[in-house]
């Protein structure tokens, strides 16, 4: 049973004192065949045992007794090897019995300390570290490790709890507006059927907002649930496709788009590389500034595949960059600007990126915009197929 099991400083300490045992029977057992088969002593008679002063009567004219050991032969001496060398060993196992006790108990204290942190983290607190000190020893290295993984345990909570915060004001903020333009139709008395039209059309605006919200949530949870199926992928067409697909957008908003690159090819699910792409270059029109520029640039480096996205529009804060992949959240002037999205595009885009083991870098621009080089496996050689279909 599992219960009858030694524990480990119970293990450590037999393992000291069978060690410190096994040495002593070993020194043992050869000293007493030495002895035995090896010998250079002489068995004396008894007379020269005695002592010099050894007065050979007593008062009553009878012999003194002797307090030595009377050794007459190679048996005797033998005999009394191995009684010393029982008792020698018997104190040794007692010995490295302590020693292993007091030496497994300083030893395992480390982990103690590790599984009171794991104990605390298991009831959702994070914020604790064990903070190992001493020599950088595989002990040290599993602290460093579990203070690793609390950290990152705890930055990923805490965007997930800030992703339900975010994700409830923006499906409940449509729901309040909808709800309050239907009560103040329905508080006019004189409300005819042009007014209920107008607010049936502001009413499927909103709802238009809600659904794209919605999709954009789907989208994410579909990028984020694992890896992505793997095939070659003719990227340059891709982007071409995603361009002329955004290009009234870009028009309608007085954007310059264009895109320049090689025949590139990666590897990855064309969908899902589609979806990151349309996100990226959407995200260049929409956040830009009047009569900006979006340029697209494909390119290959070694064995990977690169997509950057350049556009004009606010100066965006270098302390911002890392929260901007944070679904719901938004940039300068994104929150004040009606239709400029939903704060998804680039949570989908890094949820891409690492179902794909890309890596997703952005740069703020010195006169305003962002950078963004999207890098994902090259596809090499492989045959590519084609990603000219209309994105989702």
């Amino acid at each position: 049973m599992r219960s009858g099991r030694l524990t480990i400083r119970a293990r450590l300490t037999l393992s000291y004192a069978g060690l410190v045992t096994g040495c002593g029977a070993v020194l043992i057992t050869l000293v007493y065949l030495y002895m035995r088969y090896v010998p250079s002593y002489r068995i004396a008679p008894a007379q020269e045992l005695l002592p010099e002063d050894y007065q050979p009567t007593g008062p009553a004219g009878r012999a003194q007794p002797v307090d030595a050991i009377q050794i007459t032969s190679a048996e005797d001496f033998l005999s009394n090897l191995l009684t010393a060398s029982a008792v020698a060993l018997v104190v040794l196992a007692v010995l490295g019995g302590t020693v292993g006790w007091l030496v497994a108990g300083r030893i395992i204290r480390p982990l103690a300390a590790i599984n009171a942190a794991a104990n605390r983290a298991s009831t959702g607190t994070l914020d604790h570290r064990i903070g190992l000190d001493g020599p950088a020893d595989e002990i040290h290295d599993l602290a460093g490790t579990f203070d690793r993984m609390l950290a990152s345990l705890e930055r990923s909570f805490a965007a997930h709890r800030r992703f339900a915060a975010n994700a409830s004001h923006e499906l409940r903020t449509p729901l309040a507006t909808t709800k309050t333009m239907i009560d103040v139709a329905l508080a006019d008395p004189d409300a005819d059927r042009a007014d209920l039209r107008r607010l049936a059309e502001r009413v499927g605006e909103v709802n238009r907002a809600s659904v794209e919200t919605v999709d954009a949530l789907l989208d994410l949870a579909a990028a984020d649930s694992g890896t992505a199926a793997r095939a070659p992928v003719d990227l340059t067409d891709l982007v071409h496709g995603v361009v002329i697909a955004l290009a009234d957008e870009a028009v309608d908003g007085g954007i310059d788009l264009t895109v320049e690159g090689p025949p590139v090819a990666a590897l990855g699910d064309p969908v899902l590389l589609r979806q990151a792409v349309t996100n990226l270059v959407r995200n260049g029109i929409r956040h830009n500034v009047p009569a900006g520029h979006v340029t697209v640039r494909v390119s290959a480096d070694a064995d990977r595949a690169c997509v950057t996205v350049t556009n004009s529009g606010p100066v965006v804060p270098q302390e911002s960059l890392d929260a901007l992949t944070e679904p719901f959240v938004r940039g300068a002037g994104r929150a004040s600007t009606r239709g400029s999205g939903h704060g998804l595009g680039l949570a989908i885009v890094a949820a891409v990126t690492t179902a794909h083991e890309g890596t997703l870098a952005l740069h703020p621009n010195p006169e305003g915009g962002l950078t963004v080089h999207l890098d994902l496996p090259g596809a090499g050689d492989q045959r590519v197929i084609s990603a000219a279909a209309p994105p989702r």
